[in-house]
């Protein structure tokens, strides 16, 4: 299942600088999505996944967050193999694959040049983020994938990001009821740095998961 309530409209029009650069694209790759990407994932989920934004050539292409880009291929082999997901990611959004227990948004709805989000950016879509989260009612656990989404998180929850400090593996009760979970995000930059290996990704998802009770 794609999309949720409180996902931001496919022609969102809040962010003028990112609204330029979806009109370049479109008419680039009229055959692109080209626009603010819903979620994915189970309506039930009991674990949220949260990214920083679309990906020029993965996303932004394909409607699916972390679809298409090498972030996604560690991110989906990671659920797949912690049986979080079934079926087979191909690549596409019509590949045929299921999240089971979890669901997948991103803190910035659309693109952004060079996959940098401006501050106010941000900002302005966090309410999509809140609504999102507000409505996944069984969440117990969300995994923030970087330190934009663990502040955005936060924002949601009407929290200030400097009451808890990010860090890979880092555990925070900043929700009466739902615990959240840092993790360095599954770039090709941070994975080719060392920074993030496949073990460590393995291990704050298996963590995250437990704390969701899947």
């Amino acid at each position: 299942m794609i999309g949720f309530a409180g996902d931001a409209p496919r022609e969102c029009r809040l962010c003028p600088r990112l609204v330029g650069f979806r009109t370049v694209n479109q008419g680039a790759e009229p055959e692109w999505f080209n626009g603010a990407v819903p979620s994915f994932g189970d309506p039930n989920a009991k674990l949220v996944i949260v990214g920083l934004a679309p990906g020029l050539q993965g996303a932004n292409r394909t409607g699916r967050p972390f679809t298409g880009d090498y972030a996604g291929d560690l991110l989906y082999a990671t659920l797949l193999k912690l049986r979080l997901a079934r079926g087979s990611y191909d690549e596409r959004a019509d590949d045929g694959l299921e999240l089971i227990g979890c669901a997948i948004t991103n803190a910035v709805r659309c693109v952004p040049p060079e996959n940098k989000p401006t501050t106010e950016e941000i900002k302005r879509c966090n309410s999509f983020l809140a609504s999102t989260l507000a409505g996944l009612k069984q969440t117990c656990a969300v995994l923030a994938l970087g330190r934009i989404a663990h502040d955005a998180v936060l924002r949601a929850w009407h929290v200030k990001p400097s009451a808890f400090v990010f860090g890979h593996g880092n555990e925070h009760r900043a929700h009466d009821s739902i615990a959240l979970v840092d993790s360095y995000h599954c770039s090709r930059y941070n994975t080719n740095t060392g920074r993030l290996t496949t073990e460590m990704f393995e291990g704050v998802l298996t963590h995250a998961k437990t704390l969701a009770g899947l």
